[in-house]
């Protein structure tokens, strides 16, 4: 409202229409609110009107739901549901949550407020600073039409005789206008102010929010990687094993089959086998190494580190098992770091350490490389430091160039049974 391009911007007929809005809104959830609690009341007695009653208790949550819509009228900041999930589906469960939450009556005294006080408001603020102002600005019009050049009455009150006494309010409604543009936008930003304190969630409720949004994070996490195991289980267990039995049948037809040209495509069809068996156990490996789910994190690392074609020093040392979702994470940072520095840093030997201790996971994967790797240049990084932080996890990069390079990774996680 400071700058000189107030007046002219949308703002001002924001602000009248958040008004507005409010004024109607108001009104017909003042009746809707006096015909339920009335019809309510007098059924009660038949037990028929308590529902009704329950509805009304209800009444804030739709309202403050086009509260937080008509906001962003006024408003940029977005402002959040307050209210929580309910711990189980169904309608019960749902009523439950609703009547325990303070934010549920928070709302109601919101809508009864609303309903008994702040529309009249809104409709004065309107009436004062837009509907007065454009009425004596249409003085002219009036008197050109409604009054045939003579008289004309400006609203319902004054009386207008001639043209310089009608110019002389429509230069004044003008004036008033541009005023009524600053009421209005103050009078929107304190109804947006006062909606917003009533209704905006409160930092206990915000911070149970996070609880519950973490909480629901390591949950998605948890069931993504046993959708992996079972994935990896079931190939193992299946496609795996008859691309072994096809290995076999052909290998038997083969002893059995006379030199010529069907023994070559026999041979042939056995060796397409085994190269599709090897492709398979590379995926397997891939989706979640049935080593890392057998023989825990270490053990796993070790693995990958033979894999890799330079060489690769591991120390390990782990008090127990951990969490299924940090060692899955952990061991794919190591694998793609390890397929990093096999690709891309030229280094001649390379080495993986990690430890547990104060609940939280330490890996650090170093090589001795040409160094000058970017986590933000798109690569594999930017994809390992996401599944990182999902178990609020840390992920730093040092690469100056020349090297060498160390990539450390930081997870909170206590250690579980063996």
């Amino acid at each position: 409202m400071a700058g000189p391009g107030f007046l002219l911007s949308p703002w001002p007929w924001r602000a009248a229409g958040y008004l507005l809005t409010g004024a109607v809104t108001g009104a017909v959830l003042l009746v809707g609110l006096a015909a339920a609690v009335t019809v309510g009341g007098v059924l009660a007695v038949v037990l028929v009107g308590l529902p009704l009653l329950l509805l009304t208790a209800l009444a804030g949550l739709p309202v403050a739901w086009l509260e937080r819509h008509r906001l962003r009228l006024v408003d940029r900041e977005r402002l959040y549901d307050p209210h929580a999930r309910p711990s189980a589906p169904g309608l019960r469960a749902w009523l439950t949550t609703r009547l325990r939450e303070r934010a549920t009556w928070r709302e109601l005294g919101h809508a009864l407020l609303f309903a008994g006080l702040l529309w009249p408001v809104d409709a004065l603020a309107v009436l004062l600073a837009l509907v007065c102002p454009l009425s004596m600005a249409a003085a002219p019009l009036l008197l050109a039409t409604a009054g045939d050049g003579r008289e004309t009455k400006v609203l319902k009150v004054w009386t207008v005789t001639g043209w310089p006494a009608a110019l002389g309010v429509a230069l004044a409604g003008l004036m008033l206008l541009a005023l009524g543009g600053y009421a209005l936008g103050v009078a929107a930003g304190a109804r947006a102010g006062l909606t917003r304190l009533l209704i905006a969630p409160r930092e206990a409720e915000l911070g149970a929010r996070v609880v519950e949004l973490a909480r629901s994070r390591a949950r998605l996490v948890d069931a993504f990687e046993a959708e992996r195991r079972r994935i990896e289980r079931d190939l193992h267990d299946g496609a795996q094993q008859r691309l072994v039995a096809l290995s076999m049948t052909l290998g038997l037809a083969l002893l059995d089959a006379p030199p010529g040209p069907f023994a070559d495509q026999l041979a042939k069809a056995q060796r397409e086998a085994g190269e599709a068996l090897a492709e398979l156990r590379e995926i397997v490996h891939g989706i979640h190494p049935r080593v890392l789910a057998d023989h825990g994190l270490a053990a796993a690392v070790a693995d990958a580190a033979d894999r890799t074609a330079v060489p690769v020093d591991v120390s390990f040392r782990l008090p127990a098992r951990l969490p299924r979702s940090v060692e899955a994470a952990a061991y794919f940072v190591v694998r793609e770091a390890l397929a990093n520095v096999d690709r891309h840093s030229g280094a001649g030997r390379a080495e993986v350490t990690g430890g547990h201790r104060d609940g939280r996971l330490f890996l650090e994967v170093r090589d001795d490389g040409r160094g000058g790797a970017d986590a933000t240049a798109g690569s594999g990084l930017t994809g390992l430091a996401d599944r990182v932080s999902v178990l609020d996890g840390r992920l730093s990069l040092s690469s100056p160039p020349g090297g060498p390079t160390l990539l450390r990774v930081e997870l909170p996680c206590g250690p579980t049974s063996p």
